[in-house]
Formats: structure tokens, sequence, C-alpha cells
């Protein structure tokens, strides 16, 4: 999927958060070291957004690794108060 998001304005105290507009007039607050070098308020950017189900499988792959090494020091039960 491809977006265009408008920058209207930074905010912050060091001015370090982008205010960015899509078509529909949804504001997403995002990191200004993010953008692109230069880019400014009134800039347009296009935006390609998609799913990555290598990493997704790699991310599940890995919780279920940490879960399994829990589960090897739990004595299961409730916790004593």
């Amino acid at each position: 999927m491809r977006i265009r998001l408008s920058i209207d304005r930074f905010e912050g105290a060091r001015k370090e958060i982008a205010v960015l507009l899509a078509d529909d007039g949804t504001r997403i607050s995002f990191p200004k070291g993010l953008l692109p070098r230069g880019a400014r308020a009134g800039d347009v950017l296009a935006v390609s957004i998609e799913r990555d189900a290598e990493a997704t499988r790699q991310v599940v792959e890995r919780t279920k690794e940490v879960q399994d090494e829990l589960k090897k020091s739990d004595p299961g039960g409730d916790i004593p108060l």
C-alpha cells in the first residue's frame, strides 16, 4: 500500500516530532529523525507500507523460544502473597 502524507508542522520542546497529515485528515506523530534529510513543513511524503511475513515469523519463533525457556524455571501455580 502506498500513501501520501504531508508534513503539517513540528512539535515538542526541540521540534523533534513531525505532525503528518493523511489525505483523509488523519494525524500521525512521527519522529523527525526518521524523515528524509531536509524535509520541512509543507512537504509531501510518499510512504509504502507492507507486511513483512518473514520478520513476523521470526518474532513468533523467538517469542516461543523465550516462553519455553521461562516455563523450564516456572514451578507453576499461584504466586504466594
